[in-house]
């Protein structure tokens, strides 16, 4: 990995006497506001990026930021709510820093130049999307959330004391004696790209997710994977691979069109899904119909394509205004990017709906961290889609992705001086780890189909796309083993490295996917075993005295250990209660697996109800749902946790 000699800084003394000489890599909202963190804390920040800086996945995002902005809003609520679309594997800490710090970020956003949407008394749009109990989204002209944020990031940056180097794409990680000391790049455009090395103190992660994995994907081309190839190179933790997003809602691509994301806020503004037949088919599925957690509803979008022959379904929006002019000028009003986007493929959207497709859109997990950012290798950082932090669990919660980079990536920046001062670092045992794909043979028999970007593609949207099983799952993995053990033995150019990562990330994930055999959130196995559940609470613990649970809470959390700045939870904190019967639900039942130690016992696992219930304050909720944070094997106790609103991902 260190490909070339020189210049790795010495002791932690004489790292810190400048100010500490830190490379962030990636220029999305997590990788900018590290670097700005991290020049406030008095660190020399060398930013790079692999295409312009302005080209991050931030730009492409539509739906908003979520956060606690309204004074009838509360944090409780939104911890709730990101917890529940966890499906239970969401880590409580992380998502308690996330709700919590979240409105701070905010405000930081505003001040640095974001002009969030306002209503014409002065305060700001509410937004409503899927799984969230209150309309908290905040989104910037109209569609165009991201592009917005992005813009006032770079200017930031580019207005501060940052070196940015772009394109620049990483080659590797460089590791000395267990800790990283820089990165390896291929600097330049065209096909003979110069190759540099920088040193480093720290390397922050912002590399962005793996879309370029499957045939469809809302993800811009730039996002390969890169980051986690690298960390897995450098031997860091990397879980949750196989918890994979697919939006619902994306205009079909063709020759001549990319696939084109329609907002989640579409359908809060009340646009419906039908089959080609005019069915709303949704009503039959959720209790939140289209509103439902993404996984459900991207799941029956499949299945509604399925029984059409693979043609997609329709997005209706003709009902939002009363009148067809009305409803024109409200879409153009409100979603300006999307109505271009729907009418330069010659739809009128308001006169008729538009056909849809799901599409790989986030990847929950990534190279793991703790509450700072910090991974099991020494002195890396990873923050933003790239890094897993533990808030989104199985599923994310609509429009906490800018969050989640704004509040992890600035933790990050202002803890990284310090460390580098310190010298210090979490024990890496304290990291969670994925199953482990296997190594590429050394030699390779015959494979069917020769390598390509897009044969990859194929396979994984086929076998490891929206739902999974053991067959399909084992057939990947052999088709990737192969193309491993035959194709890119010396990558050369950028693409070649593209290839490489994506071959190395596929590998990881198909193993992640095999290694889970029951459903649950994003990860569907159509042959998960039945009878395997764990009983909890619907909610989350800890809400404050007026939502405390009533029953037992057992939290796990796979952070690092405990730091001053950033303290860590122990393995497993069990506050006992009496137990409580559970009450068998008619709604369909939601399994959900151990999170690690395949070897659980049979019948460890209890009803869960698919649906949303609210419940008061005082009222413990009537049925038993399957809300569980665990990673470690041997911590076999669930959680129970309760809380006002229960919204239960149907797998």
């Amino acid at each position: 990995m260190s490909g070339f000699s020189g210049g790795a800084p010495a002791g932690a003394g004489d790292r810190a006497a400048d100010g500490a000489a830190v490379v962030v890599v990636g220029s999305g909202i997590a990788g900018l506001t590290a670097a700005l963190h991290a020049v406030a804390s008095g660190c020399r920040v060398t930013l790079v990026t692999k295409d312009a800086l302005e080209q991050a996945n931030t730009r492409f995002a539509q739906g908003g930021i979520a956060g606690v902005m309204f004074d009838d809003d509360s944090a409780a609520a939104h911890l709730r709510d990101t917890l529940v679309a966890g499906a239970g594997l969401s880590d409580p800490e992380a998502a308690r820093v996330l709700v919590d710090e979240g409105p701070a970020r905010i405000r930081e956003l505003i001040a640095w130049g974001v002009a969030f949407d306002r209503e014409p008394a002065g305060g700001f749009v509410k937004g409503l999307e899927a799984a969230h109990s209150y309309p908290r989204v905040l989104h910037a002209g109209g569609d165009a959330t991201g592009s917005a944020i992005e813009r006032a990031l770079v200017a930031r940056v580019r207005a501060a004391a940052v070196r940015i180097v772009e394109p620049a794409f990483l080659r590797d990680l460089v590791v000395e004696a267990g800790r990283i000391v820089g990165v390896d790049l291929l600097v330049g455009d065209g096909s003979a790209p110069v190759r540099e090395r920088i040193a480093a103190d720290a390397v922050i992660l912002a590399t962005g997710g793996a879309g370029q994995l499957y045939a469809h994907t809302t993800n811009p081309p730039v996002a390969t994977g890169d980051g986690i190839a690298a960390a897995l190179r450098a031997g860091a933790a990397v879980v949750d691979l196989e918890f994979v997003q697919f939006h619902p809602t994306v205009l079909p691509g063709s020759a001549a069109e990319a696939p084109f994301l329609v907002s989640e806020a579409v359908r809060g503004e009340g646009a419906v899904l039908r089959d080609e037949q005019g069915r709303r088919f949704m009503l039959e599925v959720h209790p939140d119909a289209e509103l439902a957690p993404r996984d459900v509803v991207a799941r029956t979008i499949a299945e509604v394509m399925a029984a059409q022959d693979g043609r997609p379904v329709l997005l209706d929006a003709t009902g939002l205004r009363p009148t067809r002019k009305q409803t024109t000028a409200f879409l153009a009003a409100r979603f300006p990017t999307i109505d271009a986007a729907v009418r330069e493929r010659g739809d009128d959207w308001a006169r008729e709906p538009t056909a849809v497709t799901p599409a790989a859109h986030y990847l929950m997990g990534g190279v793991t961290t703790d509450l700072s950012g910090r991974t099991s290798v020494p002195d890396l950082y990873a923050v933003g889609e790239v890094a897993r932090t533990g808030v989104h669990g199985a599923n994310r919660l609509a429009s906490n992705s800018l969050l989640e980079g704004a509040v992890f990536g600035a933790r990050a920046g202002d803890a990284v001086a310090a460390d580098v001062r310190s010298g210090a670092w979490p024990d890496p045992a304290g990291f969670a780890r994925g199953a482990a794909a296997p190594p590429p043979p050394a030699e390779s028999g015959a494979v069917g189909v020769p390598f390509s970007r897009a044969a990859l593609q194929e396979l994984m949207w086929r076998d490891a796309g929206l739902v999974r099983d053991a067959p399909g799952l084992a057939h990947a993995a052999s088709v990737i083993a192969g193309w491993r053990g035959r194709a890119l033995a010396t990558p050369v150019t950028e693409a070649d490295h593209e290839d490489a990562n994506l071959l190395q990330v596929a590998a990881a994930l198909v193993a992640a996917a095999l290694a889970r055999p029951e459903s649950v959130g994003a990860h569907t196995r159509r042959d998960a075993p039945a009878g395997r559940m764990q009983e909890i609470r619907t909610g989350t613990a800890d809400l404050g005295p007026e939502t405390s649970p009533s029953g037992s809470v057992l939290r796990q959390s796979s952070h690092g250990p405990a730091r001053d700045d950033a303290a860590a939870p122990p393995a497993a904190e069990l506050v006992p209660a009496a137990p409580e019967p559970l009450v068998a639900a008619p709604e369909p039942l939601v399994a959900a697996p151990e999170p690690a130690g395949r070897d659980a016992p049979a019948g460890g696992m209890q009803e869960i109800p698919a649906g949303t219930a609210d419940f008061g304050p005082e009222t413990a909720p009537p049925e038993s749902v399957l809300l569980q944070s665990s990673r470690d094997p041997d911590a076999a106790t669930p959680d129970r946790v309760r809380g006002d609103r229960a919204e239960v991902t149907a797998c």
